[in-house]
């Protein structure tokens, strides 16, 4: 709700109330205010009425001016200036104590909701003021080892967006709080828009320590026999012998992971050789860290998706982000 909307809904609970109290009983003259103004404003003196809300809400003079920050007196002069443009005492002493009467009562009924939503649209209004936020959810994977080693560059071009980095898993796989969430799979999310950023191909890689401990390989089938590392599925290796037109026995034995980040550690500490996808891992080719075996690709038909929520309009510095992820991803799949 806009600050002008709000405006206009507490100008809508002042002109009530004054209707209210204009055809109550106590619109008569007093003698406290015999000598009534010529002429009512239809705008209420706000900083009197902010004062008379302070009063109401919190039982005392004194209490009010503690949180206005102002003197008692100035209150008790707000007060004042209040009751006279009403024509009508709102407050009576009783003893030491300042009550409401039942026109006070029914005055601060009226505007107390409309003080209330101005207090929370105010909050929200700096909070959103004090900092520019995104939330993206990643799978750790794609997080490590791609998403992280660019993210300078979003920052660099951003500095006034404040990033906030989701995990994703298996059991949470959307995460209500992200404006963006990269997934891997087919494309289709129930209630959700999926655009894609890069493949997903697969190509075998084990670590420099293991070569230099099993020799270069030189042909597919150098490959049938070593240690194999699994990846969510065990017949992915099956069909990458057959695509490199190598026999293997029916079933392929080996340790399989349930994460991709659980895998690479295992290849990178010399385990075996591994499927992995080659988007998430050219860092680490780069550095020589993994070694491609074959440039020998397989597809499962799987790849990463851009999703966005379809009940929710994507904020500025979601599009932000969302345009920088396709420029990256465009530049990483033309560089490989």
């Amino acid at each position: 709700m806009c600050v002008f909307n709000l405006l206009i809904l507490i100008y809508i609970n002042f002109t009530h109330s004054l209707r209210l109290l204009k055809n109550s009983q106590y619109m008569k003259k007093t003698e406290q205010y015999e000598h009534p103004l010529p002429t009512m404003p239809n705008d209420p003196p706000l900083r009197a009425v902010r004062a008379f809300e302070a009063i109401a809400r919190l039982g005392s003079i004194s209490a009010a001016a503690r949180e206005l920050a102002i003197s008692p007196s100035a209150v008790s002069h707000q007060l004042k200036t209040l009751e006279a443009f009403l024509q009508m005492p709102l407050t009576e002493r009783q003893g030491r104590r300042l009550i409401l009467r039942n026109e006070g009562r029914e005055y601060y009924r009226s505007i107390r909701s409309a003080f209330n939503v101005l207090r929370q649209a105010t909050e929200h209004v700096r909070e959103q003021s004090a900092s520019r936020q995104v939330t993206i959810s990643l799978i750790p994977l794609f997080g490590m080892g791609w998403f992280i080693p660019r993210l300078r560059g979003f920052l660099r071009e951003n500095p006034d967006i404040d990033i906030n980095v989701v995990y994703a898993n298996h059991r949470n796989y959307f995460s209500d709080a992200a404006d963006i969430s990269i997934r891997f799979g087919m494309g289709q999310w129930p209630g959700y828009h999926s655009e894609k950023l890069m493949s997903g191909k697969m190509i075998p890689v084990c670590s420099r320590g293991f070569m230099q401990l099993h020799g270069v390989l030189d042909t597919p089938d150098q490959l049938a026999p070593l240690p194999l590392l699994h990846d969510e599925e065990r017949n992915t290796w099956m069909q990458w012998f057959q695509l490199a037109e190598v026999k293997r026995p029916l079933r392929s034995t080996g340790p399989m992971f349930e994460d991709g980040l659980l895998t690479l550690a295992a290849v990178q500490a010399g385990l075996g050789c591994a499927l992995m996808r080659e988007p998430l891992i050219e860092n680490y080719l780069q550095r020589g860290e993994l070694v491609k075996l074959f440039d020998l690709p397989i597809d499962d038909g799987r790849d990463y998706y851009l999703c966005v929520r379809q009940d929710t309009e994507l904020s500025q510095e979601g599009q932000e982000l969302q345009q920088w992820l396709k420029r990256e991803a465009a530049a990483s799949t033309a560089a490989g």
